[in-house]
């Protein structure tokens, strides 16, 4: 090839390059950040679960109260995933064995052996996301764990 011919046109070609790229950078942008956000809700996800069943483990054990286990939770959720204590909603459900006496308030301290506990997390995304976007606003993350008294 030609030497003037090649700088020739290599001169005309940086402009397209610059057009391509003002095209192609904004949807690459959008793009890894959506990945980004994504990954992080799965990542809170992943620790609104473990939350879950580490106070489930707490709320089995005899002399542990619902206070104690939601304390633990929302301390769980901010020292782990930097979420405020006020954004962490925790449900703890008791289902008395059969043979057991009711329990409708739910308290942990009343509990008899066999008792099913249910501990439910749960966390607004708006609370966790990074990037203030449409598609995941209004969505909640949950966990949810169950385990038999002790």
């Amino acid at each position: 090839m030609n030497r003037r011919w090649k700088e020739r046109w290599n001169q005309g070609r940086r402009g397209a390059v610059t057009v391509e790229m003002a095209l192609v950078l904004p949807i690459f942008t959008m793009l890894v950040f959506g990945i980004i956000e994504f990954g992080r809700g799965f990542m809170i996800m992943q620790l609104v679960t473990n939350a879950a069943r580490e106070g489930c483990r707490r709320a089995i054990i005899d002399g542990s109260t619902n206070s104690d286990v939601t304390s633990y939770i929302q301390t769980f959720m901010q020292t782990s995933g930097n979420v405020a204590p006020a954004n962490t909603t925790v449900t703890i459900t008791v289902t008395p064995a059969t043979g057991n006496p009711a329990n409708p308030t739910s308290n942990l301290a009343s509990c008899a052996s066999r008792d099913l506990v249910n501990v439910k997390v749960q966390i607004p995304f708006s609370a966790v996301q990074l990037i203030t976007a449409k598609y995941l606003s209004g969505k909640t993350l949950k966990g949810e764990a169950s385990m038999r008294h002790e």
